[in-house]
C-alpha cells in the first residue's frame, strides 16, 4: 500500500480496504496513512495530516469519522479503541 495516498478519492461512499487498530505515539508514523478513523471510546484525537500539519478535534462522541492522518498523537489525544482505516 502506498504511503502517499493524497490522490485517492475520500469519500463517506467509498469503501475502506483495510483497517487497523492505532495507538497512539508521539513520533511513529501510522501502519498506513488512514482516510477515516473510528473512535471507541469518547475523546479527544491529536493527529498530523497528510501535509504534517498537528491538527486537534474537538471532543468526539464514539463512532467513525472522515480524517485523514499519517500519525495519530499520544500527546493530548485522549480517545481510545482507534481503529483505522485505509
Amino acid at each position: 500500500m502506498p504511503r502517499n495516498m493524497k490522490d485517492l478519492p475520500v469519500g463517506s461512499n467509498l469503501s475502506a480496504v483495510s483497517a487497523f487498530a492505532i495507538t497512539p505515539h508521539d513520533s511513529n508514523l501510522l501502519t498506513y496513512p488512514i482516510r477515516a478513523l473510528t473512535v471507541g471510546v469518547d475523546g479527544i484525537v491529536v493527529y498530523k495530516n497528510w501535509d504534517n500539519e498537528t491538527c486537534t478535534t474537538g471532543s468526539l462522541p464514539a463512532g467513525t469519522y472522515s480524517l485523514q492522518a499519517n500519525s495519530i498523537l499520544a500527546t493530548g489525544t485522549t480517545a481510545t479503541n482507534l481503529t483505522g482505516w485505509v
